[in-house]
């Protein structure tokens, strides 16, 4: 079997050709049932599922977000009831949703190299986890510190967003810790692993893929974070840039998804901490 040279680091991310993958009539739904009848989506040979999926995640998830964070900070104040309700129903409801993507990409034959679960270099993952995870902690800690020495009137909606939402006691830090874990493993595999395969799939057969992957990926990703404002999208959209770049260049998740989980982290503990200290 031959195998396309990838646009960046072809060294590190393999690409298929369609007329190239094992079994591609039903891994690129070039059969008429499996695709929705619409040329445009017919000439891009996406399965109807991951359409939904893609729409889903780029329509359903912003406004579903956006719309309970503010009926949240309608509130003069949460509770401990409020914080422990938002982070179970989460953990719940993005769980649920790797499920769902997994059955699909399971059923179109997605393989785990595709998805970014299977680990090629262990040690060039565990080095490059370490540091990267070091990196965007300590720019994270630096950030929270010179927000937190700002007057509350200059530090704008997406700091008072986190300081509403982080926990606040023990038990609360104790969920919002499993709460971080499932973000940082489901939001990975739900956009650096399915949203970046399926951008891949549809932009092989019309150009050098990885690059416009790891852009529109990015984008879906700043999306679902619609409800942090203009800044946290920018800033949602870098972040997913560098962690889509670490998965083309490791082919494995790990280390953003080991970043993920420490940024998320590092904004729990801390963000309260230093408002104390304010």
């Amino acid at each position: 079997m031959r195998f396309a040279r990838p646009h960046l680091l072809p060294h590190r991310l393999l690409v298929f050709r369609r007329s190239e993958l094992p079994g591609a009539h039903s891994l690129l739904a070039l059969h008429g049932e499996n695709v929705l009848p619409f040329p445009l989506v017919n000439s891009l040979f996406i399965p109807w599922d991951f359409v939904l999926i893609l729409l889903f995640l780029g329509i359903v998830i912003p406004w579903r977000g956006d719309a309970r964070m503010k009926r949240l900070l309608s509130k003069p104040e949460l509770t401990t009831a409020d914080r422990l309700s938002l982070y179970g129903s989460t953990i719940f409801f993005q769980w649920l949703l790797v499920a769902i993507v997994a059955w699909r990409s399971a059923a179109r034959t997605v393989g785990p190299e595709e998805l970014g679960i299977a680990a090629s270099d262990a040690w060039q993952i565990a080095w490059t986890s370490v540091a990267l995870t070091g990196l965007l902690c300590i720019n994270q800690v630096v950030g929270l510190r010179k927000i937190s020495r700002l007057p509350e009137s200059k530090r704008g909606s997406l700091f008072a967003i986190t300081e509403k939402i982080m926990p606040r006691t023990a038990k609360e830090t104790f969920v919002y810790a499993g709460l971080a874990c499932t973000a940082g493993i489901s939001e990975e595999f739900l956009y650096r692993g399915f949203v970046f395969m399926a951008f891949i799939r549809m932009i092989v057969n019309f150009g050098p893929p990885n690059g416009l992957a790891a852009i529109l990926s990015s984008a879906w990703f700043s999306l679902a974070h619609l409800y942090q404002g203009r800044r946290g999208i920018i800033t949602t959209f870098i972040v997913g840039m560098i962690f889509a770049w670490m998965r083309i260049w490791t082919g494995s998740l790990i280390p953003a998804i080991v970043a993920h989980i420490g940024i998320d982290m590092v904004v729990g503990i801390c963000a309260a901490r230093f408002l104390r200290k304010a």
